[in-house]
């Protein structure tokens, strides 16, 4: 029996129950919860810059699903957060121009 001990998206046991094979799961608390979605968003985030073309927008889509459900661990919705992306954008760009900063004088050298 291979050992995963990993969040997975809801219908996978249901995946899992029709190819006839026998499993383990269990429900979370709320904090190991949290914990288990943020390991989620590394791994996304990890098989992600692993990837390019299409199999980059799916690990993306995966990436986008933890943050919304994210969003709504910490009270909010997906539609909030990108709200806070706009205003970000709005106020300080975002990264299209590909701006790569390589240093600042800093004023305690002077």
């Amino acid at each position: 029996m291979t050992i995963y001990n990993k969040l997975v998206r809801d219908l996978i046991p249901d995946v899992i129950d029709q190819e006839g094979k026998a499993f383990e799961t269990k429900i979370l608390s709320d904090n190991d919860y949290c914990i288990e979605l943020k390991k989620k968003l590394q791994e996304e985030v990890t098989e992600y810059m692993q990837t390019d073309g299409d199999e980059a927008l799916d690990e993306l889509a995966d990436v986008l699903e933890v943050i919304s459900v994210l969003a709504e661990v910490h009270g909010a919705s997906i539609q909030e957060v990108e709200q806070r992306r706009t205003q970000k954008y709005e106020q300080r760009g975002s990264f299209y121009d590909k701006v790569y900063l390589v240093e600042v004088e800093d004023d305690s050298t002077q």
